[in-house]
């Protein structure tokens, strides 16, 4: 049975190979000091620039290595979503023509290797671009935190051309909208929490969520058992995209606890094709998702670890035992 120790080795062993397999300066372009927090903690999902290597400025091996280091990160099902969504680039720059101040590009995914690599400490990687935001922090060798973890896909839907038909996150979306049909009509009432939804996901890039997305909503406690099953669903296709020792673990854990106080929220209307937003969250987690830009047609979602981000929590723990 692998386990998360057995992943680490791998983040490990696969950033080492991408390591070795560059030149003097495209490693100093890759590292960065695990004590930089400002730019550990300096995620985003919007095209712009980013400290790192660019798959675009690496041969066809190290391009090969990058990914595979991608996988180490990533359930094999969540390793498919995060191509697919690298290629939907090529079709937004179809779309959306020349002239852009960041040109849509499958290849501006930058790879960033924060301190020693396999450090029996503390070390951690980013894979990040456009709309795919892994963040690894690992201590020990054996504990973990890969979070935040965001997916978002522009379109959400591919309507035209050789990959018309195409939704990436559409389990996000469907598994969601059954739990909604799902409710009756005095729960349907206190799940919508608004008419409208909001622009974006409203936790956006934040570090550290606060009160940005408080709990809201319709209760777990206050669901038919059909319906807890539905709500696990949901989660379960965010808990998923771990890689898959730490995504059993994770989901043997919210069983235990956090399902049972998660509240569940959607915002917008109830038919397909509007605008809309929900969110699970309970006391330690938070799966949030919006569609309302470009016409609905523009997916954000996320998974936060409200306590161990960024692995808060391994490290506060870690340095405690350290000094």
């Amino acid at each position: 049975m692998t386990t998360a120790a057995d992943t680490a080795r791998s983040m490990a062993d696969a950033a080492r190979a991408l390591l070795d397999a560059l030149d003097d300066t495209q490693r100093t372009r890759v590292s960065v000091d695990f004590d930089d927090t400002s730019e550990r903690t300096n995620w985003h999902y919007i095209p712009r620039e980013r400290v790192g290597l660019p798959l675009k400025e690496m041969d066809d091996r190290q391009r090969r290595l990058a990914l595979a280091l991608l996988a180490t990160g990533l359930s094999p099902s969540a390793q498919q979503k995060a191509t697919t969504i690298m290629s939907l680039e090529a079709v937004l720059a179809g779309i959306e023509g020349p002239g852009r101040s960041h040109a849509r590009d499958p290849e501006l995914y930058y790879v960033t290797l924060f301190g020693e690599v396999g450090a029996e400490t503390a070390w951690g990687w980013r894979l990040e671009g456009h709309h795919v935001s892994l963040n690894n922090t690992i201590v020990n060798g054996t504990e973990l935190s890969a979070a935040p973890l965001f997916f978002g896909s522009n379109p959400a839907h591919v309507r035209h051309g050789e990959q018309q038909g195409l939704r990436a996150l559409e389990q996000e979306e469907d598994l969601a909208r059954d739990l909604l049909s799902q409710l009756d009509g005095e729960q349907k009432r206190i799940a919508i929490v608004a008419s409208e939804a909001p622009a974006d996901i409203l936790t956006t890039n934040v570090v550290r969520v606060g009160d940005e997305a408080p709990p809201a909503g319709l209760a777990a406690a206050d669901m038919t058992a059909g319906q807890r099953q539905l709500l696990d669903a949901v989660v379960r296709v965010y808990v998923e995209r771990l890689p898959e020792a730490m995504a059993e673990v994770e989901w043997t854990r919210l069983q235990a606890a956090d399902m049972a106080a998660a509240h569940f929220a959607w915002a917008g209307p109830v038919e397909r094709g509007g605008p809309h937003y929900y969110r699970v969250q309970s006391t330690t987690f938070l799966a949030e998702y919006d569609n309302t830009q470009n016409d609905a047609n523009h997916v954000h979602a996320v998974w936060r670890d409200l306590t161990n981000d960024f692995g808060d929590d391994v490290l506060r723990r870690h340095y405690q035992q350290s000094h």
